[in-house]
């Protein structure tokens, strides 16, 4: 364990911008999960989804800010990897890091066969396979340059993803109100019809959670990008404050758009709500543009997972968790230089099993790989608090002027959060749909936290 809590020089660049954090911090969370999942989370709680969306986004809004006060005092690319070890032993930093790049490199090949699935679409002459080479090799060689070639494709992304959800928060807004051409106020109708505005009552409220809360995962990768930051513990305190509540502000506010002018009976899963209100009010080729939307929020989540996977290993090698031959880094710590190549190499070497296994087992192999991480973000987020728990009065006793960003309401909120997720895992183990993916994702955790158990006992015999 560290003894010190004064952050450590990394070899990496100092590349990125506060503009590119920022656009991170939005771009990793703002994916197909809200554009098309949403669908599933509505068909089931109704115009309650909005209270889903409240109680998960105030879950990954406490999670955030407690990943913040740890990164703005201690940056580092491991970030809550790093974290875990400080406060509770190689095994935790070891644990953590493993599971959230096996997490990471999983999730990847389900983003670049979805991307895959709508160039295919468009282009049928380029067979699914060809498209998912073509994305791989091209976010491998943006990886592999300099990092501020990463943070300007990401920002780019991340805008186009933030400007069409603007775009239809207005467009949603003006249609409620009837300000646009054809169109009549709403009024409440679709809020207490159909039911009212609970019609599962509080269980689809929580049926709700359980189909949303994953949406948030991603934020994360904001603390793992502070420490290529040219002032790392400003900018991930600032980044973490408006990503927040600006994440907020999209998921619930589009949610309440959708659920205001549109009768939730008519939403189906597996269809994006979004088309639904976009041809309701009239948008032609709605269908097209949503379509451009989800592929580029694909692509960025695809590009930001590459990066978080990449510096995660290489934080887990420079703390001897992972081969040492991942350290090696391009050209010196210079904006041009300071690029883990062999780990993005290795994360995308894992990331191309992936999408192998998918293309070819999508509903064997993949599909136990897939639920072996569905819940290991909740674990990923437990240890942030438990990290969080220690930490804090470390920090309070041997360094407290680097609390620049410090955790609401401590300790008591961070407890609420730990309730929290204890209580989203009971509530995912009694439904039939989600037991599976505690089980496995039980399993995958068991499997890591028995290797760091052997690598533990190894390292205290004499």
């Amino acid at each position: 364990m560290h003894d010190s809590l004064a952050p450590e020089p990394e070899p990496l660049s100092h590349g990125l911008k506060q503009r590119h954090l920022t656009m991170l911090g939005l771009g990793g969370v703002i994916g197909a999960g809200l554009f098309v999942g949403s669908g599933a989370g509505i068909a089931v709680a109704g115009p309650g989804i909005v209270v889903s969306y409240l109680i998960a986004g105030a879950l990954a809004m406490l999670v955030m800010r407690m990943l913040g006060e740890m990164s703005s005092a201690m940056p580092a690319s491991g970030a809550f990897s790093v974290h875990a070890e400080r406060a509770l032993g190689r095994w935790a930093g070891f644990s953590v890091g493993w599971l959230y790049w096996f997490l990471l490199v999983v999730v990847l090949a389900v983003e670049a066969t979805g991307a895959a699935r709508i160039a295919n679409g468009w282009a049928p002459g380029v067979p699914q396979w060809g498209w998912v080479l073509v994305f791989m090799v091209v976010f491998t060689v943006a990886n592999l340059a300099a990092v501020k070639n990463f943070g300007e494709f990401e920002f780019w992304f991340a805008a186009l993803k933030v400007g069409a959800i603007v775009l239809f928060l207005v467009l949603g807004v003006l249609a409620i109100v009837g300000w646009l051409p054809d169109t009549d106020p709403v009024g409440m109708t679709n809020l207490t019809g159909q039911g009212g505005f609970l019609p599962n009552g509080w269980s689809g409220v929580v049926s709700g959670v359980l189909a949303v809360v994953f949406a948030f995962g991603g934020l994360e990768v904001v603390t793992i990008a502070a420490a290529e930051s040219d002032d790392p513990a400003r900018n991930v305190a600032r980044a973490v404050r408006s990503a927040v509540w600006r994440i907020l502000l999209f998921y619930v506010g589009s949610m309440l758009v959708i659920v205001t002018l549109l009768p939730w009976t008519s939403m189906k899963p597996g269809e994006s709500p979004y088309v639904a209100v976009l041809d309701a009010i009239g948008v032609p080729g709605a269908g097209q543009i949503m379509n451009v939307v989800v592929f580029v929020a694909l692509l960025s989540a695809l590009n930001a997972n590459l990066y978080g996977s990449s510096r995660m290993v290489f934080s887990l090698a420079e703390r001897g968790e992972a081969p040492r031959g991942l350290l090696k880094v391009s050209g010196g710590g210079s904006a041009g230089g300071g690029v883990p190549r062999r780990a993005v190499l290795a994360s995308v070497a894992f990331g191309f099993v992936s999408v192998l296994l998918n293309l070819k087992w999508p509903d064997s192999v993949f599909l136990y790989m897939l639920n072996a991480v569905g819940a290991v973000l909740l674990f990923v987020w437990a240890l942030i608090a438990v990290s969080q728990l220690r930490l804090r009065r470390r920090i309070e006793r041997e360094a407290p002027e680097t609390l620049t960003l410090r955790m609401w309401g401590f300790p008591w909120l961070t407890w609420v959060a730990l309730a929290a997720m204890a209580a989203v895992l009971v509530l995912m183990l009694c439904d039939d749909g989600a037991r599976p993916q505690v089980l496995w994702s039980a399993a995958a955790t068991a499997v890591v936290l028995g290797v760091a158990w052997v690598r533990e006992m190894r390292t205290k015999r004499p």
